[in-house]
Formats: C-alpha cells, structure tokens, sequence
C-alpha cells in the first residue's frame, strides 16, 4: 500500500547531506578509530615489507604480502572497533572489505611502481603510497564495507 504523499519525508540533498555528515561527532570518532588501527596497520605493513626487502624479495611481492598481512589485521580491529555499530555478517562484510582493500593496493603498487621508478627509496616509496591510498580506503569501507544496513 502506498503511503500518502504528506508523509513522505523531503528529499535530502547531496550538500545538505555532506554538511550534515562532515558536523556529525560520531563521524569524527570512526575517522579517529580508522586512522589508529590504520596506524598499527601500517607499521605492520612496513615491517613485513621492510623486511622481505632486507631479504632480497621483490618489492612488488613484498608489497602484496605485507598487504595481506596488514589487511587482515585492518579488516578485524575496524570490525571489531571502528565500525561495531555497523556489523553484519563476517562473510559479506569480509567480502566487501576484501574488494576495497584490493582496490587500495592497486592504486598503492600504481603510486609504488611510480615513485619507484622517479627514484625513490623503496621503504619511503611504500610508506608514501600507503598514506595517498588512505581517504580511498576509509571512504570504501565506510561507505560499502561497514555501511549501515536497512
């Protein structure tokens, strides 16, 4: 049954809805969460990359398996911690984080390969690529992987 037209709430507008969202505290505060465990992640992701390096691992394959490592560790604590509010099943969750986060390291290795190749230190390169990936990330995962449902 189709409900009557004076109960229909007004139609929000983009603007509106981006200032609305930019004053809300609670938006605020799951920014604030993302970029700490996105800290730990990117020293985990450092570490790991660093250290492949030191042994002789390609950088492009060490960059994959310190993202592996440092995505898993991201997708549990932002479930866990940042998005709590927001979960739903681990499956569809850890599918939809799964696809950002391939996403974001796909721009990563563009931005890696690319400071690579104008000269940069390898290790620089990476911890570089990874903060310009980063509002991709958050914006992916708070907008598609932990978005509220219903």
């Amino acid at each position: 049954m189709d409900r009557p037209a004076a109960t229909l709430a007004p139609p929000v507008r983009p603007r509106a809805r981006v200032a609305a969202a930019l004053r809300s505290s609670h938006n605020w505060t799951q920014l604030g969460k993302f970029c700490i465990v996105g800290a730990i992640g990117y020293a985990i992701n450092l570490a790991v990359y660093a250290t492949l390096i030191d042994h002789g691992v390609h950088y492009f394959a060490a960059a994959t398996c310190s993202f592996l490592v440092a995505v898993t560790s991201n997708y549990t604590w932002n479930r866990l911690w940042t998005f709590r509010a927001h979960r739903a099943g681990v499956a569809t969750q850890g599918m939809r984080f799964l696809v950002v986060s391939v996403a974001v390291y796909l721009a990563n290795l563009v931005v890696l390969g690319s400071l690579v190749w104008l000269g940069a230190d390898k290790l620089t390169a990476q911890a570089i690529a990874i903060v310009l990936v980063t509002p991709l990330n958050f914006i992916g995962n708070k907008l598609w992987s932990f978005r509220r449902s219903g």
